[in-house]
């Protein structure tokens, strides 16, 4: 059987069964006669509205014979059917055709062509002629030809027929095969001198109604009589020789005898008249001999009982043959190989999303070999999705055997073995390729979960950043990716007046040129969606990253410029490292691009200042610069470190502070304070002066005794040393708030005043400007051992032990040192004192700060 490809766009069904049906048709029908309606005879599901019932046939053993009608289900003839030629003497004659219906169930119609009486017997000659001796005796059979009805059945060969002339009968015989022969049987004596001739007529008879027949004329010659025939060992031989035995093979080897001496009794051997010409040409027989040999090639399938009319005579006159039957029986032999052939089969068109059992093909296997040599295995070959399922009548369904996946193999070689079970046994394979339909079953897939693109800044609109393409393994429609951009906002601007996609290839376009400075980057999700139907899609996210580009030139802040001029006073006599300004510049880029550098391009050809790269600070190199220059003009360099560099310069005019309105200036600022300051320190001196008188004159009324005085002034205190308290022995005291705030101090400059009182001040001492009046510094002693001499008896002589500890008032929180316990007079001196030192400490430090003040101004 030939293969056959139907191309078919439906899935069939998982499971299939095989669903018989038979109709009949009488052959010589004419073309267009109805066998049959599948619509009224096969029960169809439920179609779908609007839809009619299809019908296709797939495949048929006679496609010219027979058809269906896709739409109505009509079975009909194509032509006339002849059965003697379509199927030869075989009993069944039929014919068979695969039928989908409705795309959903697969239908095996036979037909079967059913024999009608068109053929009369025909003899192979019009006339036989037989020799007999008239010496035969009653009983005696000549074997007659036999005639060939083409109709099988009923409507074949039945019986032969012979008038009756009371010296012969007629004897019919059935071979092996079925088919029916004649014999002529002597009834009665034959004489030769009484008649030498008879005339037969023998008629076939078929099994019509009424029966067609057909004649053929029996010439009987009686002869002279020879005494003796030749006389076989048996009338007839059963013989077993294989199939495909070898030409020349001795069948059998015949014996006939005859009692006659000379030529009479020289036997002949033949084969019968009325052989068919099929046995003389697979057989022959040696005439001297009667040896049988294989002439021609047996085979089983063909025909497997053959038998074989043997006669043998003498040499004599009037010879009397005699005959026998030799049946060969052929012996099968596994020397038919498996027959495949596909009945149908689904190239390219099995699609991707087919389920496992879904059928592609059908599969017809035979062998003509019998029992164990026809009896087959069949399979699939190879690691494919696919596998065999038994049906009947030999028929298998190749279906699915697991999920198919066009994207890992797109094209099967499906190879079928059927193996019999002969020794050794026999196989054949045969192959059909199998194409598996793209289903949309991938989606757009991008090979990264973040793409990345860049543009430097200042970029032309329109210019391209980059691809973003994602890969769709499905074919056609279902491959083909679409690009977008989904809404999305970059601050509050829509991503679309940034970036546009082109929706074939997925390049990226900018829409705007950027500035780092405003937007460093941005994301925007970019979906892929393919063609298919339903479509699938995915997105991924684009980031687009700005690069910085050095398009900022450095802008000097300070000093602030005038016509990118700035004057600069450095007051006198700074000494070197006196930083004279600083400049600053502003660079809007970043990185490399915004780091600065700063340098004196000109003016400084002296090297009378310098300026620091990194700060901006200029300081003065040379102290006596003013002498060497009292003007000079600094050109200020300031260069980014991009790539090209970008710069800014400045002209600072450097020159000392002015003569004249400059000083005037500050004179007229410093006047006030000046006059202020004058008035306190003479009301301050007034004072103390006056205390001081009123001091000494109250010391003569009273007489007290004086320790300080006695100290110096008694005789037995010369012998000891004297302790006088110097400035070591105190030390000024941070109070609570002072301790807080222990940051902001100013020298206390020292002052004559000081060193002559009672007590005085380190000068290095350091005092707040900012504290308020209630948190000024209060004075204790250093050391704990002060003392006083031991020796003065009218000195208090209760004090033996070292000072004790200061007091402190809420007014003024002021410790001072005392002897304790000290004349009422010395005391209340000793006070107004230290009032008369804190008050000029205060006009001390007033004039610093005023001093300072007016300067800066």
């Amino acid at each position: 059987m030939y293969l056959s490809v139907l191309l078919l766009f439906f899935l069939w069904a998982p499971a299939l069964t095989i669903k018989n049906l038979n109709f009949s048709v009488p052959e010589e029908a004419i073309a267009g006669t109805i066998v049959g309606n599948l619509s009224n005879d096969i029960k169809l599901g439920i179609l779908e509205r609007g839809k009619k019932s299809n019908f296709r046939v797939l495949e048929n053993s006679a496609s010219d014979l027979i058809d269906v009608e896709q739409d109505s289900g009509l079975v009909f003839t194509k032509q006339r059917i002849d059965r003697e030629t379509l199927c030869r003497r075989n009993l069944k004659c039929q014919v068979s055709l695969e039928v989908f219906a409705n795309d959903k169930d697969l239908y095996m119609i036979k037909v079967d062509i059913t024999d009608i009486n068109d053929n009369s017997p025909i003899f192979p000659s019009e006339q036989i002629d037989i020799d007999i001796s008239e010496n035969a005796f009653p009983g005696t059979r000549f074997p007659l030809t036999s005639a060939h009805d083409p109709d099988s059945g009923d409507y074949g060969l039945k019986t032969y027929v012979i008038n009756h002339n009371g010296l012969f009968s007629l004897d019919v015989k059935s071979r092996g095969d079925g088919t029916k022969f004649p014999e002529l049987v002597i009834d009665k004596p034959l004489d030769r001198e009484e008649q030498s001739h008879h005339n037969l007529i023998l008629t076939a008879l078929d099994g019509g109604n009424p029966p067609r027949s057909a004649t053929v004329q029996i010439n009987v010659k009686v002869i002279d009589s020879n005494d003796n025939s030749p006389v076989f060992e048996a009338p007839s031989y059963m013989v077993e020789i294989p199939e495909n035995s070898p030409l020349g093979r001795v069948v059998i080897d015949l014996n006939a005898t005859d009692a006659d001496e000379g030529s009479n009794g020289d036997v002949v051997y033949s084969f019968s008249g009325y052989a068919p010409d099929r046995v003389r040409e697979l057989f022959s027989i040696d005439p001297n001999t009667g040896v049988i040999q294989v002439k021609g090639n047996l085979d089983y399938e063909e025909n497997n009982l053959i038998e074989i009319d043997v006669q043998a005579r003498d040499q004599g006159p009037n010879p009397i043959p005699a005959h026998c039957k030799v049946t060969v029986k052929v012996i099968d032999k596994n020397d038919n190989a498996p027959s495949i052939g596909f009945i149908s089969v689904r190239q390219g068109a099995i699609s991707e999303a087919a389920p496992p059992g879904t059928v592609i093909a059908l599969v017809r296997v035979t062998d003509k070999d019998s029992g164990k040599n026809g009896q087959l295995q069949c399979r699939v070959l190879g690691n494919v999705p696919f596998k065999l399922e038994e049906n009947s009548d030999n028929f298998y369904s190749v279906v699915t055997d697991r999920p198919l996946d066009r994207e890992t193999q797109d094209e099967y070689n499906v190879t079928i073995i059927a193996r019999d079970n002969g020794n050794p046994p026999l196989n054949s394979t045969k192959s059909f390729t199998v194409k598996i339909l793209d289903e949309n079953d991938n989606a757009p897939t991008f090979n990264k979960g973040l793409h990345v693109l860049q543009v430097s800044e200042n970029n032309i609109p329109g210019e391209y950043l980059g691809s973003v393409v994602a890969h769709d393994p499905d074919l056609g429609h279902n491959g083909t990716v679409s690009y977008s951009i989904l809404p999305s906002y970059v601050g509050d601007v829509p991503v679309f007046t940034f970036v546009s996609v082109n929706p074939t290839n997925g390049a990226v376009y900018a829409l705007r040129s950027f500035n780092y400075e405003q937007t460093k980057y941005f994301e925007f999700k970019l979906l892929a969606k393919d063609s298919g139907s339903p479509h699938l899609e995915s997105n991924v996210t684009v980031r687009v990253t700005v690069l910085d580009v050095n398009d900022n030139a450095p802008v000097i802040s300070l000093p602030i410029l005038q016509n990118d001029t700035a004057e600069i006073h450095v007051p006198r006599n700074v000494g070197v490292g006196y930083v004279v300004s600083t400049v600053r510049a502003v660079d809007n880029d970043f990185g490399e691009s915004g780091r600065l550098t700063y340098e004196i391009a000109y003016g400084n050809e002296e090297h009378l200042f310098e300026i620091d790269p990194v700060t901006g600070e200029i300081k003065t190199l040379n102290p006596y610069w003013e002498e060497v220059s009292p003007v000079v003009e600094l050109v200020i360099k300031v260069t980014d470190n991009g790539k090209p560099a970008l710069s800014a310069v400045a002209k600072l005019i450097t020159e000392g502070e002015p003569r004249v309105n400059g000083k005037q200036h500050q004179w007229d600022m410093s006047l006030p304070l000046i006059v202020t300051l004058s008035t306190i320190s003479i009301i301050l001196l007034a004072a103390m002066i006056t205390i001081a008188v009123k001091c000494k004159r109250e010391n003569k009324e009273i007489r007290t005794y004086n320790c300080r005085i006695a100290e110096y002034s008694h005789p037995q205190l010369g012998k000891s040393k004297k302790k006088k308290i110097n400035k070591n022995d105190i030390m000024l005291v941070q109070s609570e708030v002072e301790e807080r705030n222990a940051m902001n101090v100013m020298n206390v400059v020292s002052s004559p005043s000081l060193a002559t009182s009672p007590m005085y001040f380190d000068y290095q001492t350091r005092l707040p400007l900012s504290s308020p009046r209630s948190e000024v510094m209060y004075l204790k002693p250093t050391s704990n051992n002060l003392t006083v001499p031991q020796g003065h008896v009218g000195c208090h002589n209760s004090f033996t032990g070292p000072v004790s500890n200061t007091t402190e008032t809420t007014s003024n929180r002021m410790s001072l040192i005392q002897v304790w316990p000290p004349p009422m007079h010395t005391a209340k001196c000793y006070q107004l004192s230290s009032s008369l030192h804190l008050c000029f400490l205060a006009l001390l430090l007033f004039y610093n700060y005023a001093h300072t003040v007016a300067k800066n101004i």
